[in-house]
């Protein structure tokens, strides 16, 4: 790296700190901070979180990921618009209706505080060690790409990006998130079409990759004690719990669809969601595939890449490592600053989503004065917190799993289930009380690392399903077993068919975007099929 590329990093990260500050000037309270006053148009929400599932985890994890085992990862993806079918009909309009901003506050009205404080607590705990890991990924990258100590650059990613997010809060983290996901779109390309040129044009590289890399599709396996954790079953399955919960029951997203104007901009939010993810995955998967063949033509090149605590070679760079040999100075630079919008995506919404849970699930519940809400100023020290917190969580990532994009969903997985049963137990039944849910959510919670710790034949994917099955289980039988009347019902927080709410002038028929969305998870099936044939 050269002066020209350090000029586009600064350029960078000035501009971001600069739209903060600005964006921020109109914050008035708790409710402007973190849901932007319910102001947001509906396609600058869906793409914040589109940039935000192609973090770091995803542009280093992914690639990586596809050299090593190929194209399995993209079984994943099948689940997204079943999930994004499900949301937009049940779960995420209510909310918005509801004109919610910590996602538990729901919890709260259908359970009780008990619920509501030990399921936010969970989601502060475990979102704030999984963006750890997003912060370990771009400090690698930094400490690979411009020799500084690993320390030093997690504290010049944290920095940046808690300073931008404490100025501009949640206007801030779509606005520059939609900036972000133009610059994360650039730096495919270039590295696409680096790997595409250093091989000798498009149809050499997919003949140098070796033939296993276009396994898309693994029918003969299912995970449950096998061995095998990217089977079909797994990731459909698994895949469609771990996306009910990340878009319908986490608050780094929910936040972030509550902030639209109007409960039909949160479906079209999602719908594009829905839509969207499947070719913006395929084309950083894609890149593992150019990575593939690339670690064909030049053997050698495993030897350039830094070696993990164990000696190994840490594959988490292949894709930085490549760049930094293949392209010029300046483009190197648009590069890194792709990552570090990658990584900023990510920690930005999440900070700011702990914030708003530690804010309005804690501190305004238990330690205000009723009907008192968290000053601007103290939202904005709850923001630097998690933003210091999370920083620390970054130096203990690489234990986890061998790539950036498992170790993230391990953590996940861990919860997802139990969360997710919380909040179905809650919309879809009028038997579960207050008492067994909490006592379901730590057994989920349990089971799962039961299941970790002795059966680890079985896919991390399962353990989405595995806790929420548990959850519900524990909590609906031990609802049943103690006497008490039926939840009442007459705040609508049960959902029923045909009471989905929707604006009055909505007169979109949104069962045609459902059969749409249903008949795109085919059409993504087929080029997995396609993909693997050829």
């Amino acid at each position: 790296m050269n002066m020209a590329d350090w000029t586009v990093i600064a350029l960078y990260m000035a501009g971001m700190i600069g739209l903060s500050a600005w964006l921020g000037r109109r914050t008035r309270d708790g409710r402007d901070y973190y849901v932007a006053g319910h102001s947001m148009p509906w396609y600058a929400p869906g793409l914040s979180t589109m940039a935000t599932q192609c973090s770091t985890n995803s542009l280093l994890g992914a690639p990586a990921f596809v050299a090593i085992n190929g194209l399995i990862w993209l079984q994943y993806e099948l689940a997204v618009p079943l999930a994004m079918i499900f949301l937009m009909w049940t779960m995420l309009p209510m909310f918005r209706a509801l004109r919610l901003v910590s996602v538990y506050e729901y919890i709260e009205k259908r359970f009780g505080p008990e619920t509501r404080t030990l399921l936010s607590i969970v989601f502060q705990l475990t979102r704030a060690f999984g963006t750890g890991i997003t912060v370990y990924g771009i400090a690698l990258v930094l400490q690979h790409a411009i020799g500084i100590p690993f320390a030093v650059a997690v504290v010049l990613l944290a920095v940046v990006t808690i300073v931008y997010d404490m100025l501009g809060g949640m206007r801030a983290v779509i606005w520059s998130d939609v900036i972000q996901m133009a610059v994360l779109a650039l730096g495919i390309v270039f590295a696409g079409g680096a790997l595409i040129s250093s091989l000798g044009g498009w149809r050499a590289m997919l003949d140098a990759a070796p033939p296993e890399t276009f396994r898309t599709l693994d029918f003969a396996r299912h995970g449950l004690g096998d061995g095998n954790e990217f089977a079909f079953w797994p990731m459909l399955i698994g895949g469609f719990f771990l996306y009910l919960a990340y878009y319908g029951c986490d608050q780094t997203q929910v936040q972030r669809e509550l902030s639209v104007r109007r409960i039909a901009d949160i479906r079209w939010s999602l719908f594009l969601n829905g839509v969207g993810r499947f070719p913006l995955v395929l084309a950083y998967c894609g890149l593992g595939v150019g990575l593939a063949a690339y670690l064909q033509a030049n053997p050698d090149f495993w030897n350039v890449l830094p070696a993990r605590a164990d000696g190994s070679p840490n594959p988490n760079v292949l894709l930085v490592a490549f760049v930094l040999r293949n392209l010029p100075n300046g483009i190197i630079g648009l590069f890194v600053v792709a990552l570090f919008a990658a990584a900023m995506s990510s920690l930005d919404s999440t900070i700011n989503s702990l914030s708003a849970t530690t804010a309005r699930d804690i501190l305004e519940r238990y330690l205000l004065p009723a009907g008192r809400e968290t000053p601007v100023w103290g939202n904005r020290l709850l923001t630097l917190f998690w933003g210091v917190v999370c920083t620390g969580f970054a130096f203990f990532a690489d234990r986890i799993a061998d790539t950036i994009v498992e170790a993230v969903n391990k953590v996940s997985s861990l919860m997802n289930g139990p969360i997710l049963a919380t909040f179905l137990l809650g919309m879809f039944t009028r038997r579960t009380r207050n008492g067994p849910m909490a006592a379901g959510i730590v057994a989920g919670f349990a089971c799962n690392l039961a299941v970790m710790k002795w059966l680890p034949d079985i896919s991390w994917i399962w353990w989405n399903v595995i806790g929420a099955l548990a959850t519900a289980a524990v909590a609906y039988v031990g609802s049943l077993l103690l006497p008490g009347a039926l939840y009442d019902n007459r705040q609508g927080l049960v959902w029923r068919p045909g009471q989905t709410p929707r604006d009055p002038d909505d007169t979109v028929r949104w069962s045609r975007a459902y059969l749409f969305l249903a008949a795109y998870a085919v059409a993504a099936l087929l080029v997995l099929l396609a993909i693997q044939r050829r």
